[in-house]
């Protein structure tokens, strides 16, 4: 396995990772990222092996648990309850339980909200130049979830600077300061959630909180620091990706001309998704010694599974760094896969099929006003801002 450095938090590196995907995966299933510490599995067949294998998961070994500072309590003591960061038996209970609220009939009857949202956020967009970033692409997912929970749709930007301040302690260039911000933010949204969750429980109505909370499988329910977390998650994990998504399709719609309408929305965001994904890492520890792809884990090591990478992979699609919805298609890597796959995906796509064809109909003249830059978010992939004139 053949060692890479390079900084997550670089200049050239943010604006395009995938140079150094390439020069990985071009030596193999696996390679050796230094800047991480950590092996690195950057092929399509090892992602989707690993994503798969039990051996591997998301919750910490026992052995190799952190000690948590005191400044950061608050945000592991939800993430404590999170069934993203949680195996079998308890990710198996949690997920089910979710997924007996959060069903397909319920996502499905959105579609009609997410289109008259979109009308009326493309109604409220400035005459001349705006940034789509922050007056559609933010706005949509995260009103969609308030709606969803039940929560006030005037909590919208508090509920997404909450969410922005949390999931920064995942991005590369974390700091003391980002730590203590995730924290009280963690803290500030528990403490909204849980007068919400109590509320409920005296009042339901016909809201995914209600819905979480009736929800029960052999005998068990969620319980309120569970019924937390999963609604800080369904708002955090939903909101990020999404807006990154739409983000990075808008602009490469615009830079390509390539059309998108009704008939041709799935075909052209799942290339999307698979050409310039909002999620570019998710890491897993070895739950046992074994070798994969000739390299020996070890209990408790890590591995980072490159969906980036493994998303341009030229054995699966040819010409894999060029943006081709008419190609055939074949899955990505973009929602995950395996136990945690992303619960959302159906509500994402939903979103993303629904309002990019409203936008471009609405605009036809849409273009670009100023040039594009990412962010610096690694792992995370997406725009500082998109600026366009109608």
């Amino acid at each position: 396995m053949q060692s890479f450095q390079q900084s997550p938090t670089d200049p050239d590196f943010v604006q395009s990772p995938y140079p150094f995907y390439d020069r990985m995966r071009a030596t193999g299933d696996l390679a050796f990222w230094t800047d991480y510490d950590m092996p690195c599995a950057v092929s399509f067949r090892a992602v989707q092996a690993l994503l798969r294998d039990r051996r591997f998961g998301r919750e910490v070994p026992p052995a190799q648990a952190p000690r948590i500072p005191p400044h950061l309590r608050p945000f592991y003591a939800v993430e404590a309850h999170s069934m993203l960061e949680l195996e079998p038996p308890r990710h198996t209970r949690l997920r089910g339980l979710v997924l007996r609220a959060f069903t397909s009939r319920r996502i499905k009857a959105l579609a009609p909200e997410i289109a008259a949202l979109s009308h009326t956020l493309i109604d409220a967009l400035p005459a001349g130049e705006t940034d789509l970033l922050t007056s559609f692409c933010q706005p949509l997912p995260v009103i969609v979830i308030c709606r969803l929970l039940g929560v006030p749709e005037d909590m919208a930007p508090q509920l997404l600077a909450w969410s922005n301040d949390m999931v920064a302690l995942y991005q590369a260039r974390r700091d003391h300061g980002i730590e203590t911000r995730a924290a009280a933010a963690a803290q500030a949204f528990s403490d909204f959630m849980r007068g919400y969750v109590e509320e409920r429980r005296s009042r339901p109505a016909d809201d995914l909180i209600t819905h979480l909370i009736a929800a029960e499988e052999d005998g068990e329910k969620l319980s309120t620091d569970e019924l937390i977390t999963t609604c800080i998650l369904l708002l955090n994990a939903g909101h990020e990706a999404t807006v990154h998504t739409m983000g990075n399709g808008i602009k490469t719609l615009l830079e390509t001309g390539t059309p998108i309408t009704g008939e041709t929305a799935e075909a052209v965001t799942e290339e999307i998704m698979r050409f310039d994904p909002p999620l570019h890492m998710f890491t897993r520890y070895a739950y046992e010694e074994i070798e994969v792809f000739g390299h020996t884990f070890r209990r408790g090591d890590q591995v980072a599974l490159m969906l980036g990478a493994a998303n341009r992979d030229p054995a699966v699609w040819s010409d894999p760094n060029s943006f081709d919805p008419a190609r055939p298609a074949t899955s990505h890597t973009a929602f995950g896969g395996g136990l945690h796959f992303c619960v959302g995906a159906p509500l994402a796509r939903l979103e993303l099929q629904i309002a990019m064809p409203i936008l471009f109909a609405r605009l036809p003249d849409l273009r670009l006003a100023e040039p594009t830059r990412y962010a610096n978010l690694y792992h995370f992939h997406g725009l500082t801002h998109l600026k366009v004139g109608t």
